[in-house]
């Protein structure tokens, strides 16, 4: 089973840790993966695929479950298994779901709880989420019927999606010439409302028309 999920590589879903020289830094990918759509941590699995394993598995386990403690607030839900390989090295495989309490900070130190950050999962990679994205997942959380009014601006975000695949926050702004944080609250707002599709970004985010499934 272990050798099964190495071979799929990592994803957006699947991330690979040689060992937890920097828990503090690992702790963005478990973040990122109960923010979006969960995942699978392997802790003793190098990036090319190679399972080492751990030579002192209590002590990785030791350091990277306290760092969830310590820096990931509210308390996020996780279960860990260890795989045994030869020469008594294991593997630690960290599972964290989707997590219903989105949006998961980080909180580098408890002292400043206004340098809180929150990670999503783009493809491989865990990335710093928009104001947007954190709107929106405290949006989700809260399960309100989210109404809006169909003006002005509407139209105009409408009109441009029909003849083009995307819009940003900023593109918007400028196309029904408001200001962005108007922009900002209007696509938060359509995308709690079941229009819009949000692509979260390193970059910038991008908003499509929602894709019925």
């Amino acid at each position: 089973m272990l050798k099964d999920l190495v071979r799929r590589g990592e994803g957006h879903c699947l991330e690979f840790k040689l060992k937890t020289n920097h828990p503090d830094k690992i702790v963005r990918g478990i973040v990122a993966f109960a923010n979006t759509d969960g995942g699978t941590l392997l802790i003793g699995v190098g990036d090319d695929g190679t399972i080492p394993g751990l030579k002192y598995a209590d002590e990785d386990e030791y350091l990277l479950v306290r760092a969830i403690e310590k820096f990931c607030f509210p308390a996020i839900t996780y279960t860990l298994e260890r795989v045994q390989l030869h020469d008594e090295r294991e593997v630690l495989i960290f599972r964290i779901p989707r997590s219903p309490h989105r949006p998961h900070y980080i909180l580098p130190d408890p002292n400043d709880p206004d340098n809180k950050k929150v990670y999503v999962r783009v493809d491989d990679k865990s990335v710093q989420a928009s104001k947007e994205v954190r709107e929106i997942m405290k949006g989700e959380r809260a399960d309100r019927n989210v109404r809006f009014t169909y003006g002005e601006k509407e139209k105009v975000l409408m009109q441009h999606l029909d003849k083009n695949t995307h819009v940003t926050v900023d593109s918007f702004a400028l196309l029904a010439n408001i200001p962005r944080k108007i922009a900002s609250r209007t696509l938060v707002l359509l995308v709690l409302a079941n229009v819009l599709d949000v692509f979260p970004s390193d970059v910038m985010d991008r908003y499509t028309t929602k894709q019925m499934r």
